[in-house]
């Protein structure tokens, strides 16, 4: 017999799982569309909501001529104080290790001295989490605008919270007038981020026997067209986007989909006309709303029976697991950056952790030989040469501070990886992000993207990692006496 083997994807087109996740047990797989299925350019979409946001903003008298998006300000994870008009980033206890105050920096004092004894929170209405990519282009201009409110070019704004709510207004009606989203029917090529393998990934699952549903909140004309672009050239002759689905809900309004009983409206024709539904959902059939527990209705599934896909932490996973206890996978596209940053880094991680493993040994001795010149200082009788003991306490301390040298720049070389300003979006210094303990806490299963399943197959067993705890390390003090 011939065998055949099969390369492993490589490590950025993996699934991570955070609990085990037995594919062979779902029954139904649910996705929402932007930014999920469809993929964007961050920066044309950011981009170009950002100037939306920026013309409704001069309309109103506000100075913002002279701004411009920058791409490198904001990325996903950070946490917007509006008090303070501050941008964060905690770790996943919430504590903040690196802010700006608007678009610079603040200086270690500074920050020390502003959130020392604040322990960030995100049921306080004093921060707001950027979870979702869409998010960018807001906290960009909040940022600027911030610059801006501290010279006094806007005197008919009296908090940075109140500033930030009119930014967020422009953005909104940017959303729903549906400029934005005309703008990418007219142009798909430069704003949507084509994936052959995704269309053959779904496939696979249908033919795997699993029941598909698209879950978004866009409208039907938009959802219609950009499937289209996206996926029909990508698969079989005399298929289309629509044939991979056995249900098809468009303006879902996530996440009220999934704990409020709206109702739902089946899509009758091809211009969008809606009728009223009698009884459930039926397969095969488009709805505009609807709520979650008619989905379990149709085919009379258990809520870990169905696995939902999403990119949005809140709308898509968070309430989809503590409500309905749905199993989740959220999108993150920014982990194939980060682990390609992270892999171009070893040899310095290498040399990095070497170091910090030399001073952790010295730092003991040091520790050790202070205490025994403490000793010989203040007690008699010991048999503690205190001249050979602070000699050896100078040499010591010489050698650490030598190490420490070297131990900068690789430190902050590791600081500024993927990002200059704010550093890989799941760490926070040593400790995991903010953003990775969202993820950790809501999200079974993530990936950078929906094809990492074609890579996996629809029958994998998803088995989390033992967890690390701070005793499980072997190469501290133990391993040095």
């Amino acid at each position: 017999m011939t065998e055949t083997n099969y390369p492993i994807p490589p490590v950025e087109r993996g699934i991570f799982c955070n609990r085990t996740l037995n594919l062979r047990s779902i029954k139904a797989i649910g996705y929402d569309m932007d930014y999920t299925l469809i993929h964007y350019h961050p920066d044309a979409w950011e981009e170009q909501a950002y100037l939306l946001m920026k013309e409704k903003l001069g309309a109103q008298g506000w100075p913002v001529e002279d701004l411009e998006y920058d791409h490198e300000l904001i990325v996903r994870g950070l946490i917007v104080d509006v008090e303070l008009g501050n941008l964060i980033k905690t770790n996943r206890f919430g504590y903040v290790k690196r802010a700006f105050h608007g678009t610079q920096p603040l200086s270690f004092d500074e920050q020390r001295d502003t959130y020392s004894r604040t322990l960030v929170e995100l049921d306080d209405p004093r921060f707001y989490f950027l979870n979702t990519l869409f998010s960018l282009s807001e906290a960009c201009m909040f940022a600027q605008m911030v610059d801006k409110f501290d010279r006094g070019e806007l005197p008919k704004v009296r908090t940075y919270a109140e500033m930030r709510k009119v930014i967020n207004k422009a953005l909104d009606e940017a959303h729903t007038e549906g400029v934005l989203k005309g703008k990418v029917l007219e142009d798909p090529d430069s704003y949507i981020a084509y994936d052959p393998e995704i269309p053959q990934a779904l496939l696979d699952q249908k033919q795997a026997g699993k029941k598909l549903v698209l879950i978004t909140n866009s409208e039907w004309a938009y959802t219609k067209r950009v499937m289209e672009f996206a996926f029909n050239p990508y698969l079989p002759e005399g298929m289309t986007w629509r044939d991979l689905f056995k249900l098809i809900i468009v303006s879902a309004r996530k996440p009220s989909f999934f704990n409020d009983p709206n109702p739902a409206f089946e899509i009758i024709n091809e211009e969008g006309q809606l009728q009223p539904i009698i009884g459930g959902l039926q397969e095969g059939k488009m709805y505009v709303g609807g709520n979650a527990t008619q989905v379990e209705r149709l085919w009379k599934l258990a809520g870990e029976e169905i696995l939902y896909v999403g990119d949005h932490i809140y709308a898509d996973v968070t309430v989809s697991k503590n409500v309905l206890r749905w199993r989740t996978a959220l999108i993150i596209r920014e982990v194939e950056e980060e682990l390609a940053s992270l892999e171009g880094f070893q040899q310095q991680q290498a040399k990095l952790s070497r170091l910090m493993l030399e001073k952790e040994t010295l730092e003991y001795q040091y520790n050790r030989v202070r205490l025994d010149v403490q000793r010989a200082r203040k007690n008699k009788g010991t048999g503690l040469d205190q001249k050979a003991l602070q000699a050896q306490s100078d040499e010591l301390r010489n050698r650490i501070q030598e190490i420490d040298a070297a131990i900068g720049p690789l430190a902050r070389a590791s600081g500024e990886l993927m990002n200059g300003h704010w550093g890989l979006i799941m760490r926070a210094g040593n400790d995991k992000s903010h953003l990775s303990r969202q993820v950790e806490s809501y999200a079974d299963i993530y990936m950078s993207r929906v094809s990492n399943f074609l890579h996996l197959t629809p029958f994998a067993y998803l088995r989390s990692p033992r967890s690390s705890l701070p005793h499980d390390e072997t190469d501290g003090l133990r391993g040095q006496e």
